[in-house]
């Protein structure tokens, strides 16, 4: 028993003696092989993929209890570009050595109980070799509980203070425990991660429920020795896993996978003490992010001595694009980009000093120099504003986008406050206006990254909107307002407050445009403190004294807070009690866009809405369009994570009857984001004034009488008041407010002065008109950085990854041109009436717009990932002698033939697995991810080593190669247009929708020559508006459409034994037109297109327009004649238009108008006791057979289509050789469509629409007495 006894204790003793907690020997070296990898790609076979892989030898000495010293060695940094199972990895022996010559220095960091402390290198360390270290240390950082199998605990890693969770189990017979750890990368208290570019796109948490475009996963594997000492890691596996999608991971995805081994080698005593030289400390664990504005993913260059090159790059992308777009130099502006962020300022200096004396140069460089954005653009623009040595309109451009691209850090807001206060600032209207406007935006997106915000960075704008309002500066107040709604500060609400009657705490009597300009001025606020905005805007809505005009703009910025069911609710109950019929109508067509809204912003609102519009519709529901309108449509796509929406708005007043206000924009959803588009408003208080509450004679028809009544109202616009602009009009980019103008009566007294007929040398027209005789030549190139959206993450690895989104355009336009005035003009502009004017002109406009997405690793050293990368140009040249003859109406154009092939458009699109590096810039490569040389059939022996998805054996591929060439050729004029596309695509099934766009694709349209009958000289182009006779010719060919209609009547006439009213004067009519054409009618007027060719006849088309109006019927004839030698080949056209009720047109041609024969007809209708209805009708006689068949393909693509839009099908025998369509106003807010072909009749009931029944019947009011009886005859 005695032993047993003292065997016990011996084992207790023992037990205790070692542990598990993590610990190391500050006396010990201890020796472990590191092996990192990360890949990207598609994660499928025959599918290219790009990767690096680092492997070294670690070892950590102690130098202290706390304090240990990591060393790396036998360093291997080896890349992967292709095919898994085809290709390998490649060594870079020359990157390997830059970086060991880094990682040779030793590290130290401090570490206890299981975590690492502070980490300390050398200064001269980059911090992506640190950021690496913080990778293989990322191995020690691990919490080991032995009272817990399972637990969970927040704590710092690589990754940021993540949630963490442990499993462990204990091997019994070697006492080892291996623990397993997951972390939550996607729920981190603080992540590291880093978003750039986004500032002004709203986050949009409710999609986040639809689906998710990045997904995580990190899982660490440790198996622990325990000793006396503490537990010792021998063998530890990271695996970290991620899913991106530029939509929906859910419909496939690219992959990520991040994978880091470490194996002790073995541990031994600390031979001798470690020395090194100073170090400093680096931070913790915790990813540190380095600058990457230098390092833009798309390209790699050595951008050491960085002004030569961008001297000569920025020489070269003028001299390429100096007449048109060169698209192959395009994408060379990312990489002046590249080059001008990491110029020091006294390069700049040195750059413009020569460059400032070559427009071109001048040019290119003020324009690409916007994206540096830190101090040195400030200081920049500083010194051109305080030497005057810009123009006006430099200064705006540049300034505009430089603010808008600048870094919102503090010191940088600080920094742009001096623009405020320069006198060049001031010295144009446009520019103040630009600087003060652009201030507001950033100070927008400096609160986009600091919350809560200071309000130090929009004092200024305040304290201008105080002062503007003390001295009763509507001008100022205006503009203030405008910068301080850009700015979107919820500091600044106490200040908008004092602009708002039943708000301010004093009373204010502002007028209505200061008013509109405060309300507005909320709109960005809503998002960050709706509460107060709700408030107010519920305040100003409540007050019915208040104009009609701040009521509903009011109601508008109220919505942008997306407001609660109970708020709705109490909107809802004072509309039902609301007298002015304009607030109502806006309120309610607003909620009712809201109640169908799809887009995740607007879950719950749509819901409240819905219930909103249900209670108003019956008192409300058919105010018809001549009230205030908010009208809203948006679609959102779960599979894409992409939507869209549009707004208008139309404020009106009762006692105007032309609008205060209209308002338009768009937003752009995008994978959890609310990107707002261009948004364009009118504020036209002048005009509003001048038409009053009604125009003397104006009916409503559209007619000419209609249109002289406008007139006679405009001509008394002298009476306006000079201190009201009579147009306002704004424009908005990304919710940012960047320009807007007043035009007021000295504007218009200037172009009317300057346009007069009478005016004479003293008119600019005239200084043109001299210029143009001179000949002029100009040329203009506008590179723009459109889209440059990155987000940056930690790995486990200590590599970055990023994910960026590039949107580059390059614009360019080129005039020259030389005219002559014959006789010339000497007294007066209205000589030119008189005379002929002729032009020459060549010239070319267009673009080329090229986008990349990157997902990969990022670093200065190098770069692996996926790319998708498009290039879209556009270009039109031209070249054409006009001649303009305004006494005789006669305009002509000269167009040289068609001698090479030249393309107008394309689109073109691939994706790569990409690999560069900074030491071999020029071997980087881009391998298509499903290359062309490749079949995807082919079998592909797999390396086992490399991790492959589980459920591969599963997935077949599916190839789709289409490629089709169309083209359009005309041997006359010896041209021809063509359309051809090709598209290259490798898919899964369980990919969709992101095999879409994974492939080759190339789309063109392009002009090419075609052999002609005759040598084409010119293509001429006249058009005559003038009287003229019609030829001997067209004189027959109008008698033969007289007997044709002779015989459609004859026709109608015998279909029934009674005629209505409708068929009586459709006799009459035709009757009154043959009796007009026994004499001959002139052509309203005439077109000509023909193919000169020397001395020999013409050959082309010439077309007649003829008008015979009666008394309630408009009758026009066009006949187009083709000219040549043994041709008579004609179309004529023959239409009517009966009052507002009906329009017939019957085509015929060929022979002599006498091959085939089409008619067409829609009429509306509104019996009594009837719905109004409209119904259209196409017939058919004799048609190509072309046109048969190509119908007879559409017919077949109809069901499905009709199906898709929610139609039902019907199969029953219709007319042969018709379709008939009919629209049928079924309720107040809905349609009911059936569309009948010969074999089958699709329908659709209660189709919502728009446009109330209401204005319909107000707009058939004149026609209900109309029967369709005879609907169907031509």
């Amino acid at each position: 028993m005695r032993e047993l006894l003292l065997c016990c204790l011996v084992a207790l003793a023992t037990c205790q003696s070692v542990r598990y907690d993590l610990s190391l020997n500050p006396k010990k070296t201890y020796e472990y092989k590191y092996e990192g990898v990360v890949n990207f790609g598609l994660g499928m076979p025959n599918l290219a993929e790009s990767g690096v892989k680092m492997t070294c030898k670690v070892k950590i000495v102690g130098l202290s209890a706390q304090t240990f010293t990591l060393e790396v060695s036998d360093l291997v940094f080896e890349e992967f570009n292709g095919f898994p199972g085809k290709n390998g990895f490649n060594a870079s022996p020359k990157l390997t050595q830059r970086i060991a010559a880094q990682l040779v220095k030793p590290f130290m960091f401090d570490y206890t109980s299981g975590h690492v402390g502070d980490i300390h290198a050398s200064a001269e360390i980059s911090d992506t070799v640190v950021n690496i270290v913080r990778g293989i240390l990322g191995f020690f950082q691990v919490t080991v509980k032995t009272t817990q199998r399972i637990y969970e605990l927040e704590e710092v890693g690589i990754h940021g203070k993540c949630q963490s969770n442990y499993a462990t189990e204990e091997n019994m017979e070697t006492k080892d425990m291996t623990i397993t750890q997951v972390i939550d990368v996607s729920n981190c208290r603080e992540k590291a991660a880093m978003y750039m570019g986004i500032a002004t796109a709203v986050l949009d948490k409710v999609s986040k429920q639809r689906g998710e475009s990045v997904i995580s996963t990190v899982r660490y594997v440790y198996t622990v020795k325990p000793t006396a000492e503490g537990g010792l890691i021998t063998r530890a596996h990271g695996l970290e896993r991620q899913h991106f999608s530029p939509f929906n991971v859910k419909g496939g995805s690219f992959k990520m996978q991040a994978m880091k081994e470490m194996v002790l080698l073995g541990v031994s005593d600390t031979a001798r003490a470690i020395t090194f030289g100073p170090v400093e400390s680096r931070g913790n664990i915790i990813y540190k992010f380095v600058n990457a504005e230098a390092n833009v993913p798309i390209m790699m260059q050595n951008l050491e001595d960085p002004v030569p090159k961008a001297i000569e790059l920025i020489k070269h992308l003028a001299q390429a694009n100096n007449y048109q777009i060169d698209s192959a130099t395009t994408e060379d502006t990312i990489k002046l980009y590249q080059l001008l962020r990491v110029t020091p300022y006294e390069g700049f200096e040195v750059m413009w000093k020569q460059f400032a004396g070559n427009e071109e140069h001048r040019r290119w460089f003020l324009d690409t120099i916007v994206e540096v954005n830190d101090a040195r653009i400030l200081k920049f623009l500083e010194l051109r504003f305080q030497a005057g040595d810009v123009s006006v309109s430099e200064a705006l451009e540049t300034l505009v986008l430089a603010f808008n691209h600048l870094q919102a850090i503090p010191e940088l807001v600080e920094m742009a406050k001096m623009f405020l206060n320069m006198p060049f600032s001031k010295s144009q209207i446009y520019l103040w206006n630009t600087v003060v406007l652009t201030y507001g935006s950033l100070v927008y997106k400096h609160c986009a990254y600091y919350t809560p915000c200071p309000v130090t960075a929009v004092q200024p704008l305040l304290d201008m909107a105080t002062e503007g309002l003390r001295n009763s500066n509507e001008a100022n107040m205006v503009l203030a307002l405008k910068a301080l709604g850009n700015a979107g500060h919820p500091g600044s609400i106490k200040t908008i407050m004092r602009f708002l009657p039943g708000v301010a705490a004093t009373p204010v009597d502002l007028p209505p445009r200061v008013l509109s300009a405060a309300v507005q001025s909320m709109r960005l606020i809503a998002a960050r403190d709706p509460h107060s905005v709700q408030d107010i805007t519920m305040n100003l809505f409540l007050q019915k004294d208040l104009p009609t005009e701040i009521r509903m703009l009011a109601i508008m910025i109220l919505f942008d807070t997306k407001p609660s069911m109970a708020l709705v609710s109490t909107v809802t109950v004072h509309l039902q009690e609301e007298k002015d019929l304009h607030v109502v109508s806006f309120a309610y067509s607003y909620l009712k866009s809201f109640a169908r809204s799809s887009t995740p912003d607007n879950h719950f609102l749509s819901t409240a809405c819905n219930v909103a519009v249900k209670i108003l519709a019956p008192k409300f529901g058919r105010l018809s369009y001549h009230y205030s309108k908010a009208m809203r449509m948006d679609w959102f796509n779960d599979d894409f994570l992409i939507g869209t929406a549009a707004e208008v708005f139309m404020l009106r007043s009762a006692t105007n009857i032309f609008p205060t206000e209209i308002m338009m924009k768009g937003k752009f959803y995008f994978i959890g984001r609310i990107l707002q588009l261009l948004e364009l408003g009118i504020r036209a208080e002048g005009i509003k004034e001048l038409f009053g509450s009604g125009i003397p004679g104006f009916k409503g028809d559209l007619s000419f009488s209609d249109f002289q009544a406008i007139f006679s109202v405009l001509k008394n616009w002298e009476i306006l008041p000079n201190d009201k602009p009579v147009l306002s009009a704004y424009t908005r980019a990304s919710g940012q407010e960047w320009f807007f103008a007043d035009i007021n009566k000295d504007f218009i007294q200037n172009i009317i002065r300057a346009v007069n007929p009478s005016a004479g040398k003293e008119s600019p027209v005239w200084a043109a008109i001299e210029n143009l005789q001179r000949g002029i030549s100009w040329h203009r190139t506008k590179p723009f950085l459109i889209i440059e959206v990155r987000y940056f993450q930690a790995t486990t690895l200590g590599l970055p990854l990023e994910i960026s989104k590039y949107y580059e355009t390059v614009n360019g336009i080129t005039v020259n041109a030389k005219a002559a005035v014959n006789p010339p003009i000497t007294d007066h502009l209205r000589q030119l009436l008189t005379s002929e004017i002729s032009l020459e002109t060549d010239g070319f406009i267009g673009f080329t717009k090229d986008f990349w997405v990157f997902y990969g690793i990022n670093t200065e050293l190098f770069q692996c990932g996926s790319e998708f990368k498009s290039k879209m140009p556009v270009a039109i040249p031209w070249k054409f002698a006009a001649k303009i003859n305004v006494r005789e109406k006669k305009f002509e154009l000269d167009f040289p033939p068609c001698q090479k092939e030249f393309e107008i458009s394309s689109f073109s699109s691939n994706v790569y697995a990409v690999s560069r590096n900074i030491e071999d810039t020029a071997l980087a490569k881009m391998t298509p991810m499903m290359p062309n040389a490749i079949d995807s059939n082919d079998e592909v022996q797999m390396d086992p080593t490399v991790v492959r998805p589980e459920s591969e054996e599963i997935w077949t591929p599916n190839t789709w190669h289409p490629s089709a060439k169309m083209c359009t050729e005309s041997n006359i004029y010896g041209a021809g247009l063509c359309v051809e596309s090709e598209l290259r695509r490798e898919y899964y099934h369980e990919e969709y929708p992101l095999y879409y766009f994974l492939g080759y694709t190339h789309m063109a349209i392009k002009v090419v020559p075609v052999q002609a009958i005759k040598a084409v000289d010119k293509i001429h182009f006249e058009v005559n508006t003038g009287p003229s006779r019609n030829p001997v010719g067209a004189r027959q060919l109008l008698e033969t459409l007289r007997k044709l209609s002779k015989e459609v009547t004859q026709r109608i006439r015998l279909s029934s034994d009674s005629s209505s009213s409708v068929r009586g004067s459709h006799h009459s009519h035709h009757d009154n037109i043959m009796e007009g054409w026994d004499s001959t009618p002139e052509a309203v007027f005439n077109i000509k297109a023909l193919a000169m060719s020397g001395n020999q006849k013409p050959e082309g088309y010439d077309a007649a327009v003829y008008y015979t109006p009666e008394a309630n019927i408009q009758n026009a004839q066009l006949i187009v004649s083709q000219v040549g030698d043994d041709t008579n080949w004609k179309m004529c056209v023959d239409t009517i238009v009966n009052g507002r009720a009906e329009a017939k047109a019957h085509v015929r041609w060929g022979a002599e108008c006498q091959s085939y024969e089409m008619s067409m007809r829609a009429a509306t209708a509104h019996l009594p006791g009837s719905k109004p209805t409209l119904k259209a009708k196409v017939h058919w006689t004799r048609i190509p057979e072309s046109m048969a068949e190509m119908g007879r393909r559409t017919e077949s693509y109809i069901p499905g289509m009709a199906f898709l839009l929610g139609f039902y099908q019907q199969h029953e025998k219709n007319a042969k050789q018709e379709v008939s369509a009919s629209v049928v106003a079924a309720s107040a807010d809905s349609v009911d469509v059936k569309i009948k072909f010969p074999e089958y009749t699709v329908y659709h009931q209660a189709i919502p629409v728009p446009l109330p029944p209401a204005s319909f019947q107000e707009f058939q009011r004149d026609t209900r007495n109309t029967t369709i009886e005879s609907f169907g005859y031509a």
